[in-house]
């Protein structure tokens, strides 16, 4: 990582920075880990036993030789570095993270090397590689220790009657700790009786580790370097210089190589080679990303690396560390132009256990224990894990994980280029995601272990995993290049121009590799040179992928600071990205992944960098990436290709990998060859088979007559002389810098674990810091949701954008889902199921089911829950707010498997029904569950952050969000349908038979009777009575509810029948809605109608101020009211007359708004149904429009309507005598005639019995969707049934207005209108 690490003084110049021994101090003899004593302490206070208890005492149950004991830094080169302060502990824990260990000469004695990464808190990476080898243990003392304390546990095991494999701990977290001792020797146990040690027939080894630690990962360099350390320990003769030389020569005389630029430094063998990329080039990675791949297959590894773009917990798992470092690495470096922000522990010590329980996204490491199956391995949280399982090619991923962007494509051309150097890319097991228990036998990962070991094996020789190529295409190639007939056959189809595609790829893949040596280059540069070209491509894939997709955004980045010290002040109030607009702008196949990835602490860095890059240095990944962009730029004036979904291909492969070639073949710069140093003589005397301890007076201070050093020196005197200058700038700069410091670092969470001091004081404020950051996460979290749902007026109030899209607002809900899921998993005491959270109410129902039955026991009198007022004239039964209650709906909906599905689909619930901040108070308020299942420092256990939490959720109640109806759209939901007569009881009875249809946003329910003598009567606060009809029934999800269709059979007596309205509420989610009427429904009242379609408009709850649900985001468009659907020469209409300003006013208005409607997102735009027929709508304008001027009935006779007028108008026009006199008449107008007459005729034959003004609005809503409204209007002004029906004061007689009118309704004729069904029902058109 070229720029990242470059700090100051002379550390940017050096290669190595400390040379490190770690092994056993013979001085203070045998110690038990301290480490594994934490660990059980740790494991004791989990499990709620004693943790002091636990901590005493010997393990005598387990051999000696498979104990862990205290290893020591026992000598580092030099004390200490200025720029790099050592850490001791840290460095002693990552070089053996499981201590000591003993072997016998019955063991395998194979030396180690793996490699470890230091993140310090600014997120600056040092790295450790490490060798590690058993040395023969010569003193006395260690072992007579070792002797007494296997006769010790011989005793304790011969004196137990239990066979051993009962003592074994069951607790959940022991399979986490884990021991690579037996991994090394599975059938050690044969070669000795369990494992025991005699010292007068047995040779005592135990391992040493030597350590680089560098500012940068050249792995494959340090390797050989330390190898050949080892090498000349355990050769027969002795090195041609002693160790310190080498030693000195890597730390004092090798440089970091220059960017862009190759270098060569001698081992104590052979001369070692390595090179770092130039500026414009993406960053070091010397981890081979070959072998990541191999391990996982190219489609697990390509999930794994989504799973860390989106931020989840991912936690690799492996009995060899170098793997999991390399796995980890490896998806890291394919992240460019991102950087993970989050906690980043490749190597997981079993002392840093409790780390698993971090709420926060993390990337871990863990080794696993030999013969451990994945099925007892019980991690504290594992609702959003993405567990990777290296060893055995298998990942689990999280439920609801959207796929990468051009997923296949990806993998096909990784594959590709994994195949180009021969190697298969058809590895590792498919991909499992976590479901109910009931999935397929071989996708559960409850696998035997021996048989799933089988498994590996076999999957290892196949496809030689470890090796260049599959078993299969090694075949091929051997039958090909050892049968003379196939050889000729190929020849025979390459010149008849066939070519057979897969072979040559392999063929070239092999010759590649023989002919690549011949270069005089030795196998350990030819390595070195094949890992860094294969590396660079795999990147370069990955890479071109993000230069392809975020090709455009500095578009979408807003600059609103006019300096960097303002913008930091005010940076978390700051809305630095457009995300909205860059949804809008991209492909429909990428907005699953990019609406998660966009919120993602690595992307809003990414910005910030951004940003801040106006003020400063650009960050060298961001530096890199933008003249990428700016280079794609030129060569792609931004095409329209850039916003398609199309795959394109990375362009740079060859040139990438023959930049590498050339730095590797032409080596820039030889550091100086290692020499004799001034030494005491006698001292560094060589012994084979042992490490020396070296002359630390020669080791701790550099060189001072080299030209480099020199260098680096006089650069030191200047820094420094700059230092001494700027000092008098005073303490106010100081403290500048400080806050820029802190301002700077907001948002950035715990990037590793302290390893220096472990105490429990230490533990506890770490899981404090946890707290602190959920609870700030949760306010972060809750403000954005609130900000995206108030839209305009939030950006009135200065908050940012105003639209939010469907996609982004499931984003931030699902992100809100996974925020409290790793709340309710912090400090848990004993895991219960996937979801702590659903574990949590599952615990909390069967406590109340018990109290609730001693109640019943103790007294009949049961205990009446809480229920939700309603404001429905007491006609609609008040319905339950409970938790339980909620519970249950989820349980019975077998659509959701997984208990995590079941919590996140319970969260969106009571989201919707704002009632999650009072549902989680109400689970929290039983101290006793909450104590009984968590521990001290969990945050649900922390009182003042548990008030604040659930404060910042309160806030989620000001506005509406119907994620829960718009997710689970097929489930089968109850709805109650309450009909309200007007108030007078004559009016309330009928003795026809009535129906109900009601239709929703995603369909309706269909005709349903409902049963006579339903008829209830409730009482009022003062004792009136209230007659209406309810009725229940069960259909699929509805959505949104827009219409309700009312009719009856007109049978009977009493067949007339006055309804003020109708209530429909879904009985899950709460949401009521009202359908005003105030019509009569019956022949030869009103305007006949036995049926009519009322239009909906959402209840606001009253009377809930106490729970934070009084503040609703502004109501719908309303039904159209009772006063405009009374006849229009009722008396009772004669109060409301509009003006004809007014009236024209409306009709705009109404037309305005259904052009505003289709130019929303059309995930976002409401129902249409309501702009076209409820209040303020399109036919309530036009009915003013021709209402206005109307001529007064006289006295005694029948209530005239507007459609009186139309059926007049239409038999005039159908009169043939009468057609000839039609003013202009022209072809085109006479079609529009007959077009008009055709659907009056066809509204007037149909069989519903919908009424004159149902009428009316059907022919209104049907010129609208044929756009021929226009058209019919100038028919119906120029009929001279106009006259006669009509004052001369009238709107529909003013050829100026109309004429306006008639514009202004042309405008729809862009828009694609669609009716709802119960609206057009029956008309044969």
């Amino acid at each position: 990582m070229s720029g990242s690490f470059s700090v100051s003084g002379s550390a940017s110049c050096r290669f190595a920075h400390y040379f490190v021994v770690c092994g056993i101090d013979t001085e203070t003899g045998l110690e038990p880990d301290e480490l594994a004593a934490l660990y059980q302490w740790l494991e004791a206070d989990r499990q709620g036993r004693d943790p002091d208890a636990a901590a005493t005492g010997e393990n005598l149950e387990q051999s000696p030789l498979k104990r862990t004991f205290k290893s020591k830094v026992l000598a580092r080169y030099p004390e200490n570095l200025e720029w790099n302060p050592f850490d001791q502990d840290a460095v002693n824990m990552l070089c053996m993270p499981k201590g000591l260990s003993f072997r016998t000469q019955a063991d395998q004695r194979t030396p180690q090397f793996h490699s470890f990464i230091i993140t310090r808190e600014d997120g600056s990476r040092t790295y450790g590689f490490v060798h590690t080898f058993y040395e023969e243990v010569t003193s006395p003392q260690i072992c007579s220790a070792m002797q007494t304390l296997t006769q010790m546990h011989n005793a304790e095991s011969t004196s137990a009657n239990t066979p051993s494999s009962s003592s074994s701990s069951s607790s959940s977290m022991d399979s986490l700790a884990s021991s690579l001792d037996e991994a090394d020797s599975p059938a050690s146990s044969l070669s000795r009786r369990a494992g025991s040690y005699d010292s007068s027939r047995d040779t005592l080894y135990v391992s040493k580790a030597l350590c680089l630690i560098t500012p940068m990962p050249f792995m494959h360099a340090c390797r050989s370097f330390l190898s050949q350390m080892h090498r000349a320990v355990t050769a027969a003769t002795a090195p041609p210089l002693p160790l310190e030389s080498y030693v000195h020569n890597i730390l004092y005389e090798v440089p970091l190589p220059a960017p862009g630029r190759s270098l060569k430094f001698h081992g104590v063998y052979e001369p070692i080679v390595c090179q770092r990329p130039g500026l414009g080039e993406l960053q070091l990675a010397d981890f081979p990303l070959a072998e990541a791949f191999s391990l996982l297959g190219v489609e697990n590894l390509v999930q794994v690396f989504t799973c860390t773009l989106l931020e989840m917990q991912i936690l690799l798992y492996s009995h060899d560390y170098q793997r999991l470092m390399t796995v980890a690495e490896g998806i890291t470096t394919l992240l460019f132009p991102f950087q993970w922000q989050h906690v980043y522990v490749p190597i997981l010590p079993a002392s840093l256990l409790h780390f698993l329980d971090a709420p926060v996204p993390y990337l871990m490491g863990l080794q696993s224990k030999e013969g451990t199956d994945r099925s007892t391995l019980e991690l504290p949280q594992e609702a959003n894990l993405c567990f990777v399982d290296i060893d055995n090619h298998y990942i689990e991923l999280p439920e609801d994980f959207p796929n990468f962007p051009n997923k296949t494509e990806l993998i096909q051309e990784l594959s590709e280029v994994l195949l180009s150097y021969g190697i298969s890319a058809n590895t590792g097991a498919p991909p499992r995601t976590r479901t109910s228990p009931g999935s397929a036998p071989g996708s559960t990962p409850s696998t035997p272990g021996r048989e799933r070991k089988t498994v590996a094996l076999r999957q290892l020789e196949d496809d030689g995993r470890n090796g260049n190529l599959a078993g299969e295409e090694l075949a091929v190639l051997e039958l090909l290049q050892g049968n003379a007939t196939l050889e000729r056959l190929q020849a025979l189809t390459k010149r008849t121009g066939v070519t057979v595609a897969r072979v040559d790829a392999l063929r070239a893949g092999v010759k590649a590799q023989l002919t690549e040596g011949q270069g005089g280059r030795t196998a350990a540069e030819e390595e070195e040179l094949r890992n860094a070209k294969l590396n660079v491509q795999l990147r370069e894939v990955c890479a071109s992928r993000f230069t392809t997709m975020f090709a455009d955004y500095e578009a979408f980045v807003i600059q609103s600071a006019p300096d960097l010290e303002s913008w930091l002040t005010n940076r978390e109030q700051m809305h630095n990205f457009d995300k909205a607009s860059f949804l809008s702008d991209q492909p429909e196949p990428y907005l699953p992944f990019l609406s998660h990835f966009i919120e993602t602490q690595m992307f809003a860095t990414f910005i910030d960098n951004k940003i801040m890059s106006q003020w400063e240095d650009k960050e060298p990944l961001l530096r890199v990436f933008d003249a990428r962009i700016d280079k794609a730029r030129l060569f792609n004036v931004r095409a329209p290709s850039l916003r398609s979904s199309s795959y394109q291909r990375c362009t740079i492969l060859k040139e990438s990998a023959q930049t590498i070639e050339q730095r590797l073949m032409k080596i820039d710069h030889t550091a100086i060859h290692p020499h004799l140093l001034d030494m005491k003589i006698g001292q560094g005397k060589y012994e084979q088979g042992f490490f020396p301890k070296l002359q630390a007076d020669v080791l701790n201070t550099g060189p001072t007559n080299n030209k480099w050093s020199h260098r680096t020196a006089t650069a030191q005197r200047r820094k420094e002389r700059h230092r001494h200058q700027t000092e008098h700038l005073g303490l106010e700069n100081d403290l500048k810098e400080k806050f820029m410091q802190e301002a700077r670092s907001l948002g950035k969470n715990l990037r590793q674990p302290k390893l220096s001091d472990l105490s429990p004081a230490v533990i506890a404020q770490t899981n404090w810091k946890f707290v602190e950051g959920l609870l700030k996460e949760c306010r972060m979290k809750t403000k954005r949701m609130l900000v995206e749902k108030m839209g305009r007026e939030a950006v009135e109030l200065g908050h940012g954008e105003a639209t939010i899209t469907g996609l982004e607002e499931n984003t931030l809900i699902a992100s809100l889902c996974d925020l409290l899921e790793r709340i309710w998993s912090h400090g848990l005491q004993v895991k219960q199921g996937k979801s702590a959270l659903w574990s949590h109410m599952l615990h909390y129902h069967a406590r109340e089911e018990k109290l609730e039955q001693q109640q019943q026991a103790e007294s009949p009198v049961s205990h009446v829950p809480e229920r939700r007022k309603s404001d429905c004239s007491m006609a609609m039964p008040s319905l339950r707010v409970s938790l339980i209650q909620d519970m249950r709906h989820i349980q019975s909906m077998s659509e959701i498997k997984t208990d995590v599905g079941r919590a996140r689909a319970w969260i969106r619930l009571s989201l919707e029904k704002k009632l999650l901040s009072q549902h989680l108070k109400q689970l929290l308020c039983r101290q006793a569950l909450t104590k009984k299942l968590y521990k001290r420092y969990a945050f649900l256990r922390c009182e003042e952050e548990k008030e604040q939490f659930l404060f910042h959720l309160l806030s989620l109640n000001t506005v509406d969000y119907f994620c829960f109806t718009s997710v689970f759209t097929t489930i089968m939901i109850p709805y109650r349908v309450v009909i309200i007569p007007i108030k007078k009881l004559s009016n309330a009875m009928t003795t026809s038979n009535p129906w109900v249809c009601v239709s929703g946003q995603l369909g309706d329910s269909g005709i349903m009777q409902i049963p006579k003598n339903v008829l209830e009567m409730t009482f009022d606060s003062t004792f009136r009575p209230h007659m209406h009809i309810s009725a229940l029934f069960k259909c699929q999800n509805l959505g949104k509810m827009t219409t309700v269709q009312l009719g009856h059979d007109n049978a009977g007596l009493l067949a007339k029948w006055l309804v003020d309205c109708v209530m429909v509420r879904n009985e899950i989610t709460g949401h009521t809605y009202k359908f005003p009427c105030g019509r009569w429904l019956g022949k030869g009242v009103d305007d006949g109608s036995l049926e009519r379609v009322l239009i909906g408009e959402p209840v606001l709850p009253s009377g809930e101020e106490d729970s934070g649900r009084g503040c609703y985001t502004p109501p719908l468009q309303r039904s159209p009211s009772q006063i405009r659907r009374i006849s229009v020469t009722s008396l009772s209409a004669r109060g409301y007359k509009p003006t004809s300003a007014q009236i024209q006013e409306a009709i705009g208005e109404a037309v305005n708004n259904i052009i505003k409607h289709f130019h929303k997102p059309e995930k976002e735009r409401g129902s249409l149904t309501v702009l076209l027929c409820g209040e303020s709508s399109l036919v309530s304008a036009l009915e003013q429009f021709f209402r206005h001027g109307f001529k007064s009935a006289r006295l005694f006779q029948k209530t005239v309507f507007v459609w009186d007028f139309v059926e007049k108008a239409i038999a005039y026009m159908e009169s043939a005598d009468q057609m000839g006199d039609l003013q202009e008449t022209a072809e085109p107008l006479g079609r529009t005639c007959q077009s008009l007459c055709h659907y009056v005729n066809a509204i007037n034959s149909t069989r519903r019995n919908i009424g004159k003004d149902g009428k009316f609005q059907l022919l209104v809503c049907l010129g609208a969707r044929d756009r021929l409204l226009p058209q019919w209007v100038p028919l119906l002004v120029e009929c001279p049934v106009i006259q006669r029906m009509y004052e001369d004061s009238a709107l529909l007689r003013d050829r100026a207005t109309v004429s306006s009118h008639i514009d202004v309704l042309e405008t729809l004729h862009d828009f694609p209108i669609t009716l709802e069904a119960s609206i057009v029902k029956g008309i044969a058109l």
